[in-house]
């Protein structure tokens, strides 16, 4: 009998949903693979847009508005996966796909069922073994990385919403020139303001603790991939190397396959198809 072709269940990142996933969607069905796009608790058509993010803006109701995505934590999107998960595994194979955040997410899967994945990829993606996400910030690697560099965009108070609130239809070049430098500084202006468009205002504010870090019993046996971003300004390059290397040092008998394409941190997802041609060869 011939083998079953795999189901690449796509995880997005933080403020992204399943949106984001579909030119890379279109270029895998080309290549002939089926493809899932998830949407995270609170994101995607569940995401909150309220009139004070529409022009004219209201920055004072944008600031009080309560958020959708407020109370949602890593383990109501982690519960949410692994139904997807298990969906897809009732057909075949499953790829699993993280970019960025969306990383934290998958690894939390992994550690809780990883019968239900066949493989788990990293594109520049959280893969936390020895630290929590936010500790890495103050590590060197990450130190070319300004968390504060469009801080005005910032449209709420997260401890009083509960939520992380940034405004991506901001006019302020300043704040925009930042975004772009962090996220799409290879894309052209036009490109970059699209990709801001889909972008939703909420972001829930769990990030995961040290239980939910890779485990070696579990998140270790599964095969993996990390995908590395030559051109990433948002997880610089030696950050991603170390999340390779502490994920290696956790497994040593199951390591990281490793490829490297160029792009910033969303450029892969603009311009697919060097990572859908990686991805389709994981596949066979």
């Amino acid at each position: 009998m011939p083998q079953q072709q795999p189901t690449f269940v796509l995880v997005h990142g933080a403020f992204a949903n399943s949106f984001t996933f579909a030119p890379l969607q279109a270029e895998l069905g080309l290549l002939g693979h089926r493809s899932v796009a998830v949407d995270l608790p609170g994101h995607g058509f569940k995401a909150a847009y309220h009139r004070a993010y529409q022009a004219p803006q209201d920055p004072a109701g944008l600031a009080t508005a309560p958020s959708s995505i407020t109370g949602v934590t890593l383990a109501d999107n982690t519960e949410y996966l692994i139904g997807i998960l298990e969906r897809a595994k009732a057909n075949g194979p499953v790829v699993l796909v993280s970019h960025s955040r969306g990383g934290v997410t998958a690894t939390a899967a992994a550690n809780a069922r990883p019968e239900l994945i066949d493989r788990i990829v990293y594109v520049s993606a959280w893969a936390p073994v020895d630290l929590d996400v936010n500790d890495y910030y103050a590590e060197p690697e990450m130190a070319t990385v300004d968390p504060g560099a469009f801080g005005p965009a910032v449209a709420a108070n997260p401890a009083e919403l509960g939520a992380l609130r940034v405004n991506f239809r901001t006019a302020d070049q300043g704040t925009l020139d930042a975004m772009k430098a962090a996220f799409y500084a290879d894309g052209s202006d036009e490109e970059f303001l699209n990709f801001m468009n889909t972008f939703q205002p909420d972001e829930n504010l769990d990030v995961g603790t040290s239980a939910d870090r890779a485990q070696a019993k579990t998140w270790g046996t599964i095969p993996r991939t990390y995908v590395r971003l030559k051109d990433d300004a948002s997880i610089p390059l030696a950050a991603q190397d170390r999340l390779i290397r502490e994920g290696d040092a956790l497994t040593p008998d199951n390591p990281y396959d490793v490829h490297t394409i160029s792009g910033s941190h969303l450029k892969w997802l603009v311009h697919p198809s060097e990572a859908a041609k990686v991805l389709a060869g994981l596949a066979e």
